[in-house]
């Protein structure tokens, strides 16, 4: 359909390299590409730790872990829009807002949050990394307990605690595990497109919109297929290349 002039009421005729050169063209382009990277760096700046701090938390508890693992993993139980739908009230801009009304007790605030073009993006991060971070625990905790039991009671007799035994043991013990889940979360924030699409629809002043929002808007609005599997494939040949140079980067350290 790249290679193609798509549209849904008209006969399909071949383009060649036309959608490709006209998708160069396009003025939302280069915004929506700037606005995926900065959600991609924004989501492993905040999102990528997060569920490793407390998948570690959880696996030192001594009693209730099991309860700690259903808390973790609720969030991905709940729909996504629904999910979304709930943080947007969160997210009111007024002063009787949830999140505005909390740090108004400390004399914070009000945030316009999503009508902010500085804070939108920063907004859809928090709660997609609220929403997306249980499965990465249950993927840890899976990894943290196959760890050999051994290794932990020799750290203990070297005089190790607990943070230099999840330092020197844990970590390099499942460090294959960390980088798989580091590639998907790259793979899949540069796919971002239901909180942009939800929360903001793009905005404020296109500052949320990303790559798979443009995809959507040729395909569905401006109803042009061939334009946007244009896109679709370019951002498929980019992650694709970014994977090959990930894991020759990380061949090594991961062994």
């Amino acid at each position: 359909m790249a290679w193609q002039r798509t549209k849904l009421d008209q006969p399909t005729t071949w383009v060649g390299w036309s959608n490709f050169s006209y998708v160069f063209t396009l003025p939302e382009l280069p915004q929506a590409a700037i606005n995926t990277v900065y959600f991609m760096g924004l989501a492993l700046l905040i999102g990528f730790p997060v569920p490793l701090v407390l998948a570690v938390v959880i696996s030192s508890l001594r009693t209730k872990r099991w309860l700690y693992n259903i808390l973790s993993y609720l969030p991905v139980v709940l729909p996504p829009v629904v999910a979304i739908l709930l943080w947007k009230v969160f997210y009111d801009p007024g002063s009787t807002g949830l999140f505005n009304t909390v740090l108004g007790w400390f004399g914070l605030g009000p945030f316009a949050w999503l009508n902010s073009p500085d804070l939108a993006m920063p907004s859809l991060v928090l709660e997609s990394t609220w929403a997306a971070a249980g499965s990465t625990v249950i993927i840890y905790l899976a990894a943290m307990a196959s760890v050999p039991k051994e290794l932990y009671e020799a750290a203990e007799l070297d005089g190790a605690g607990i943070w230099r035994k999840i330092w020197t043991v844990t970590l390099p013990q499942i460090r294959g595990i960390i980088l798989i889940v580091l590639l998907l979360q790259i793979i899949g924030t540069a796919q971002v497109f239901a909180e942009p699409f939800l929360f903001t629809g793009g905005g404020p002043a296109n500052r949320t919109i990303t790559l798979l929002m443009l995809i959507y808007n040729y395909a569905f609005v401006y109803n042009d297929l061939g334009a946007a599997s244009a896109i679709s494939a370019m951002l498929a040949v980019a992650l694709a290349i970014i994977s090959g140079l990930y894991f020759l980067a990380t061949r090594r350290w991961s062994r």
